[in-house]
């Protein structure tokens, strides 16, 4: 993981730049009402399989070169 500031994203040049750190900046400062209406446990109701970021990753590891 390498944690990009919203202000460096912005200053990437590509198309789209601006609007994605607008959005990661938006996601940042706004975390509650970003996260609020996506409640984890409404998702596992709806896809009771649905796996932690940790779980899936000791599911996958091997398919994951390391170089």
């Amino acid at each position: 993981y390498n944690d990009v500031p919203p202000e460096v994203y912005r200053g990437f040049g590509f198309p789209g730049a601006d609007d994605l750190g607008n959005m990661f900046q938006f996601n940042r400062d706004f975390e509650q009402v970003f996260c609020g209406p996506r409640n984890p446990s409404v998702a596992r109701a709806l896809n009771p399989s649905l796996q932690t970021f940790d779980g899936w990753l000791a599911q996958n590891k091997s398919r994951i070169p390391l170089e």
